[in-house]
């Protein structure tokens, strides 16, 4: 037994040694990157997923596209760099901790992943209650973001922590645990409008659109695991869907751009904010048709393409709040297309009309001679006219 368990000692010995190369997880976005970190900060920037920014962008562009939309009839401040600011560190800081949550609920799942079996728990390079002081160092830092929002992005922020702290175990106890990330990631938008503003009706079906948005890109990224998931009783809608994620996938990017069309023409985005929907639909589109000719291979690719498809949406909305909407040209004479004169009368029922006060006008005839004779004889017309409504 001891001749066994020597070279299992000395392997992991040699692993951990600093002469040794770091062994980069075969899925790190940022393989380069990870290796220059000192050896001690490694297993903590895979625990916040620093070397995969997907996430972070995903989080950070729903706060970028409320930020927007509510600018849309104010245009933009100098003070929105400021929030912008605050709103990617608070997305770097809060993923890592929701991350590192994630691990610390799901470590035993982990372990039995081929693809998560390496994580900084499992594998032990982290323990548990380092894995907790870490998190309590982030939530640290998230807490310092938060002081500085305006009084209702605080409330609205806090409102966020139930849906993050109940998430990982949505997957044990539904098939849509992706639809419930949808809620948490894009609760941004809401934070975003609230640092604006505030929170309207087409606010909230922007953050419904991006939910079901989640949901596809999700799907998508949960192809990867859907047969380790069946073997240890892990649900999602990949395993859901079966054969026909691909198409279900599409049907709710479709259901996003609808409700982001619509958001956007109840709050005057113009032009832009179709265009903005319909550029998000072909992007979705096309999501799905390399998804399908692939055989669900690219999914990871496809997953994390939809950093462009967020920054779509943000980029539509922060030209829409740039640039004002022109008022329609026309062939007709200037005054087809002037604004409507003020109304004398306004229909009511049965027949009945309310008629506005008509203004007196100076120079009509009639009323012209009047005040002409008034002046002659030392009066002041407008005061004797303002003392005669008194």
């Amino acid at each position: 037994m001891a001749n066994q368990l020597y070279p299992l000692a000395m392997s992991f010995t040699q692993r951990h040694d600093d002469t040794e190369p770091f062994d980069v997880p075969a899925d790190s976005a940022l393989p380069g990157w990870l290796s220059s970190l000192p050896r001690a900060w490694r297993p903590y920037a895979m625990l916040a997923r620093l070397d995969r920014p997907v996430g972070i962008w995903l989080l950070f562009l729903p706060c970028l596209i409320g930020l927007a939309f509510q600018r849309l009839s104010s245009g933009l401040f100098l003070i929105d760099l400021g929030w912008v600011f605050l709103f990617f560190v608070g997305a770097v800081v809060m993923r890592g901790a929701g991350c590192t949550w994630n691990d610390i609920t799901d470590r035993d799942f982990d372990a039995k992943v081929a693809r998560t079996a390496a994580r900084p728990i499992p594998s032990g390079a982290v323990t548990l209650q380092q894995a907790y002081i870490f998190l309590a160092a982030q939530l640290a830092t998230g807490f310092l973001v938060w002081l500085l929002l305006p009084w209702d992005a605080k409330i609205t922020a806090l409102l966020a922590l139930p849906l993050v702290a109940v998430y990982p175990f949505a997957k044990r106890v539904t098939w849509w645990p992706q639809a419930w990330l949808g809620l948490t990631f894009n609760w941004g938008v809401l934070v975003g409008a609230a640092t604006a503003s505030l929170i309207t009706g087409p606010v909230y079906l922007l953050y419904f659109g991006l939910a079901l948005w989640t949901v596809a890109y999700d799907t998508i990224y949960a192809l990867q695991d859907r047969e380790d998931d069946a073997l240890i009783g892990v649900r999602s809608t990949a395993r859901l869907f079966g054969k026909r994620a691909a198409l279900i996938s599409f049907c709710f990017h479709m259901g996003a751009a609808a409700l982001i069309a619509l958001a956007g023409y109840l709050n005057d985005a113009g032009r832009i904010g179709a265009l903005t929907a319909l550029a998000f639909l072909g992007h979705g589109a096309w999501q799905a048709t390399v998804l399908k000719a692939t055989n669900e291979r690219a999914a990871l690719a496809i997953f994390k393409s939809n950093v462009w498809a967020g920054a779509l949406i943000a980029s539509g909305f922060l030209l829409s709040a740039l640039v004002p909407e022109r008022a329609p040209k026309s062939i007709f004479a200037d005054h087809e297309t002037l604004p409507p004169a003020r109304a004398e009368a306004v229909t009511l029922p049965f027949g009945m009309e309310l008629r506005r006060k008509p203004e007196p006008r100076k120079d009509v005839w009639l009323m012209r001679d009047i005040r002409a004779v008034l002046e002659l004889n030392g009066i002041d017309p407008d005061a004797a006219e303002t003392r005669a409504e008194q």
